[in-house]
């Protein structure tokens, strides 16, 4: 039950690579695979298939605005939308270092949810994480008719011109807020929004100082950023009547866990945890022996609630074993205690080099390795590798 190998493997492929390696261990073992996601990328995929959904294709724009054909998954039985916003603005789509955050924003994600709104869904689960962009949802809300104006009642069209926001204005046609009838009479639909972290839109602990960086913002561009979101935030709490910027998760993505709240009425829940409700995590845990999970890094950051770490905390509840397998692990004494054994790619087997280069391949040894010493002896301490 891995999680993706960031920049590697996808948590399908992971998968495939643990159970391929522990199989060429213990061949009499029976094995069930079920790859995670906490919202980032793969949770559309992930969740698609869980629910026995199908594909469908949209035409639209990434987040610099360059065209795509952006797959999100339908449920008819349920009327069950899932996107996952990784695919369609997400920073794996975009050069490395090509792209400022300046430049891009979430426009992208508006033709997805007209189509999810055309097909009469009764819900939509959307994963945030993964995105390239950190405009507080403003592109989104400008694709579906939001109007966003400036004190001489002129039009503002990037997210970097918000500073000088003056009033919003919704869509003449579309919901106006969560309680809000669709167009033609239908039902509104029900945005529920996977979130993989907890912060705040603004401030220290906001999504510009801690995620910023990893999408390009340099410490310069902090005033700015900081500054044309909480005016954002300011105009909506003034429009809404409520202040969404301190809710846990509205710093998601840049903000779009903010954006989606305020212009779609979606609801943030944690990840994993919506994960864990729609494929019955518990159901299929009934009977296991040992669950083997993984990620690129397991560190401290993994037990603030990502879905690896909610699964170890899940199995030890439930006094079933859980193998972690990761790139590399760090904080080990912090995680003593959830994980019953813990084994890195580096340096426990290999070079960092080769675990990137090769992650399917020392991915799958590391399973085999695990699977020589299993049933673990009592006496093993936890967070320890395996002998060589």
């Amino acid at each position: 039950m891995p999680d993706k190998f960031k920049g590697t493997l996808t948590a399908l492929a992971a998968a495939d690579a643990i159970a391929q390696g522990w199989r060429s261990a213990r061949s009499q073992d029976h094995l069930e695979l079920l790859p995670i996601s906490d919202g980032g990328d793969g949770f559309g995929e992930l969740i698609g298939r869980a629910l026995g959904a199908e594909s469908r294709r949209t035409p639209t724009v990434n987040a610099a605005h360059e065209p795509l054909e952006a797959t999100w998954w339908w449920h008819p039985a349920t009327r069950t939308a899932i996107v996952e916003s990784a695919r369609i603005i997400g920073l794996s789509l975009l050069p490395a270092g090509q792209y400022h955050p300046f430049a891009l924003d979430t426009f992208g994600l508006g033709p997805v949810i007209r189509a999810v709104r055309q097909l009469e869904a009764r819900r939509c689960l959307i994963g945030i994480g993964g995105s390239a962009t950190n405009d507080g949802g403003f592109g989104l809300a400008r694709s579906l008719g939001w109007q966003f104006r400036n004190p001489n009642d002129e039009p503002i069209l990037k997210w970097t011109d918000l500073g000088t926001l003056a009033r919003i204005q919704a869509p003449v046609a579309a919901p106006q807020d969560e309680a809000a009838i669709q167009p033609h009479g239908h039902e509104p639909v029900e945005f529920i929004v996977a979130v993989d972290v907890q912060n705040p839109l603004l401030g220290p602990e906001g999504c510009s100082r801690i995620y910023g960086p990893q999408k390009g913002l340099k410490p310069d561009d902090f005033a700015l950023a900081e500054a044309c979101l909480g005016q954002l935030a300011r105009v909506v709490a003034l429009h809404h009547q409520k202040d969404g910027a301190r809710q846990p998760g509205a710093g998601a993505a840049g903000g779009l866990g903010f954006g989606l709240q305020a212009f779609l009425g979606a609801s943030l829940e944690p990840g994993f945890a919506l994960f864990a409700q729609v494929t019955r995590l518990n159901d299929f845990l009934a009977g296991a022996d040992l669950v083997v999970t993984g990620e690129g890094a397991i560190d401290a950051s993994t037990l603030m609630g990502k879905g690896v770490g909610e699964l170890a905390k899940i199995c030890r509840n439930h006094q079933i074993p859980c193998l972690g397998l990761a790139g590399i692990a760090t904080d080990r004494d912090r995680l003593r205690g959830v994980f019953t054994r813990l084994l890195a790619l580096t340096p426990d087997l290999t070079s960092p080099e080769n675990a990137k280069t090769q992650a399917s391949l020392w991915l799958s040894r590391a399973a085999a390795q695990a699977a020589q010493t299993w049933p673990f002896p009592a006496t093993t301490p936890p967070c320890t590798s395996a002998p060589k």
